[in-house]
């Protein structure tokens, strides 16, 4: 498994063979983009890469289609190169690919190729905000993906808040590492998790890996990488040391995981469970 960070949510993932890209942004820094409601944000960071680095997409997953910050006029235009795009029901009416996936959450697609293994890419809940948001929000999704043969999936929250159906994924899949996107956006009411939601969501899920993304590159996020990185040095240690931060631009290669995950997850004490846990929202 090897990870890029391209900026944003936009993350190169190169999983047994298959070329992954999330999110796709690679717009320049500087323009203004309006949110819908009267919100806007600002892109601060241009990506670490140009789209024309890429190089070949086998699946691009795409969590929602209506924010630029997860998609914007040149991700579009990657998107259209893709082999495969997964993403919502509502952005697939939307986009032009015909390679185009939705899925509802819980729902799973399977890719084939002659030289790969299978990849079976579930769609997961999420909620872009406070309870009865979703008119104003819109719909999105996260994905887990699960490689035949290796244990345990690479889960890409999306961008949600902690709510009863994230919690409800670990307790459904084996999570090996946690892609989780952060920031905290408000608006003023909250929009996504924050640094405290991602420690939570470890305890719960147990993953090997935690990879915190899509927390700075734009104005609205009022936890950017200095402040995040403070609220998760207040994680217990069996937290802190699965903690990845990838660099922009930086090729990162982790090792492959076991056959199975239990030595990993077993290694969080007790005490460093959630114990407690925030009321259900």
């Amino acid at each position: 498994m090897r990870l890029t960070h391209i900026g944003g949510p936009t993350v190169l993932l190169e999983l047994a063979g298959w070329r992954i890209l999330t999110d796709p942004t690679f717009d320049p820094p500087c323009r203004k983009y309006g949110f819908g409601w009267g919100t806007s944000s600002r892109k601060t960071v241009g990506p670490a890469a140009p789209a024309t680095d890429i190089g070949p997409v086998d699946l691009a997953l795409l969590s929602h289609d209506h924010h630029a910050d997860n998609l914007d006029d040149l991700g579009r235009q990657v998107l259209d190169t893709a082999g495969t795009v997964v993403t919502t029901m509502a952005a697939a009416r939307r986009l032009s690919s015909p390679a185009t996936v939705g899925l509802r959450p819980w729902q799973s697609t399977r890719l084939h190729a002659a030289d790969k293994p299978t990849l079976t890419v579930t769609a997961t809940p999420c909620r872009h905000g406070p309870p009865l948001s979703r008119p104003v929000a819109g719909p999105v999704v996260g994905f887990a993906l699960q490689v035949e043969g290796h244990a345990g999936a690479l889960w890409m929250t999306g961008d949600t808040v902690l709510y009863r159906g994230v919690r409800e994924v670990p307790r459904r899949l084996e999570v090996d590492t946690l892609l989780v996107h952060t920031g905290r956006v408000r608006f003023p009411i909250t929009y996504s998790m924050g640094g405290a939601e991602a420690i939570e969501l470890a305890l719960i899920a147990r993953p090997r890996l935690v990879v915190p993304v899509h927390f700075d590159g734009w104005s609205h996020f009022s936890e950017q990488r200095s402040r995040l990185q403070a609220v998760l040095g207040t994680a217990p240690p069996s937290v802190r040391q699965r903690l990845v931060w990838l660099e922009p631009g930086q090729l990162t290669e982790m090792a492959d995981p076991p056959q199975t995950l239990a030595t990993f997850r077993g290694r969080f004490s007790e005490r460093d469970k959630p114990s407690q846990i925030a009321p259900e929202v």
